[in-house]
């Protein structure tokens, strides 16, 4: 992501913010789009300007997405906000030809029976009307005006290929195209199952030779729900719990069973359940430092993050210094930016049985429990195991076992065929944290596709 760039614009949206709110407005504004406090400066945009500069740069996209979420920006501004933050996150690259094909098949009539939300949905997206600077040039120049003429009131005169070449569509980034896509599909622009499954349907066809679908993911006030997606990575499902940081099996019981609930009788101490929904950008360091704070009723977000860090570490097996040393190692090498990386979840509950393997025999699952999970953009599950002798060994290490280690990769095969990642360690190769530094490093910036954080920089935002 384009930090620099981000926080220009964000600095651009202050400069107008500041006419509309007084002195005493500042503080709550401030709080509310995720700025430290407006304390230093006389006027209210020299305020608004130092709370800007005290802003980590780690914290940014939050502040932009408050801003776009909560402010009323103009069309060129909110654009160039989407753009910086939407490319800088998971998306699916849609080729403009593609785009094009999947024009000349689109009949619009089942968007076009719903003139408000589909036009909600271009306002939201496109430049539909004229720069307010611009007084020479007439209202009805603007493209607003135009889609009303040329799709509403004369239906003929555009075809959907002409309508999206006006919209910009066809050389538009990636990820706006996607959202588009999204949004044409989505039950708050078309609330007909029957339609939306249609132009979903329509899309596939055209989506899928580029190595992308609309895959319904849930439902949304009782209508599907469909995201862009590239099959064969990752699963469509997302997580509902996730029991992690676990120092035991846990105790697990339905709330419902008729409706799949349940709940882990367990104190906090003993197992964590993040049960916030996950969305397409995986679950983030900072999503889980979020509940994290809700749930132990914190404010001071410092103490807050090393108070997790050393509640998931406390889990980790005392006998395995590969593990500790991977844990601690992800956490060293992204501190400057540990927000907006992907959160280390340690202890991981993949399947849960209530009877153990003695008692469940042959039909016993393996792999019940793995060492740490990520969750991905793209609905990406990646599991990271550091095995050690007794993967393969009995007896204490004393003698090999080939059932062991034959039971191991059958479980990582039923994890493949379910969407996983499953990547492992040998315990030798982390055993020591220097020597195994240069391999984490290569391995984690490999599946983030970044560069950890130097070893100069700023201390440790977590440690162990």
């Amino acid at each position: 992501m384009d930090v620099a760039l981000l926080r220009r614009l964000i600095d651009g949206v202050l400069a107008t913010l500041y006419t509309r709110y007084g002195h005493k407005e500042l503080p709550a504004l401030c709080q509310r789009l995720g700025l430290p406090p407006p304390d230093a400066g006389n006027t209210k945009h020299e305020r608004l300007v130092a709370s800007l500069s005290a802003c980590p740069d780690d914290r940014l996209p939050e502040v932009a997405d408050a801003v776009l979420e909560q402010e009323e920006l103009g069309q060129a501004e909110r654009m160039a906000l989407q753009d910086v933050l939407w490319l800088g996150r998971h998306h699916v690259e849609i080729p403009s030809r593609t785009r094009r094909e999947l024009a000349r098949d689109f009949d619009l009539c089942d968007h076009l029976g719903y003139p408000d939300r589909f036009m909600a949905l271009l306002g939201r997206l496109w430049h539909l009307d004229n720069d307010p600077m611009s007084g020479w040039v007439t209202s009805t120049n603007s493209l607003r005006d135009q889609i009303n003429r040329h799709v509403f009131r004369f239906p003929g005169d555009w075809s959907t290929e002409e309508f999206f070449e006006q919209l910009g569509a066809f050389e538009a980034p990636h990820p706006r195209f996607g959202v588009f896509l999204e949004g044409l599909a989505s039950a708050a622009v078309l609330p007909d199952e029957q339609a939306q499954r249609r132009f979903v349907e329509l899309a596939n066809r055209h989506l899928q030779p580029a190595g992308a679908i609309l895959s319904q993911d849930g439902k949304a006030d009782g209508y599907p729900q469909f995201h862009l997606v590239q099959p064969g990575r990752g699963t469509a499902r997302r997580p509902r719990n996730l029991i992690f940081a676990t120092l035991g099996k846990p105790d697990i019981r339905f709330t419902s069973a008729l409706d799949n609930d349940i709940e882990v009788a367990e104190r906090d101490d003993k197992v964590l359940v993040y049960d916030h929904p996950v969305g397409k950008e995986g679950l983030l360091w900072r999503q889980l430092l979020s509940w994290w704070q809700e749930t132990r009723n914190t404010t001071d977000h410092e103490h807050a993050a090393r108070s997790l860090y050393s509640r998931m570490e406390a889990c980790l097996p005392p006998n395995s210094p590969g593990q500790k040393n991977l844990f601690w190692h992800y956490h060293h090498a992204y501190r400057n930016h540990l927000n907006d990386v992907p959160a280390l979840l340690p202890e991981i509950w993949l399947h849960w049985d209530p009877k153990t393997r003695p008692e469940r025999g042959i039909h016993a699952m393996q792999n019940l429990r793995m060492d740490f999970l990520m969750l991905l953009p793209g609905n990406r599950r990646v599991v990271l195991e550091v095995d050690g002798m007794q993967h393969y060994t009995r007896n204490g290490g004393t003698e090999p076992d080939s059932t062991k280690y034959a039971a191991t990769l059958a479980g990582d095969r039923a994890l493949k065929f379910r969407g996983y990642e499953v990547f492992r360690f040998g315990h030798d190769e982390l055993r020591d944290r220097d020597r195994a530094q240069p391999l984490l490093t290569d391995f984690f910036a490999t599946l983030l596709d970044r560069s950890p954080a130097g070893p100069s920089q700023v201390p440790l935002s977590v440690q162990g």
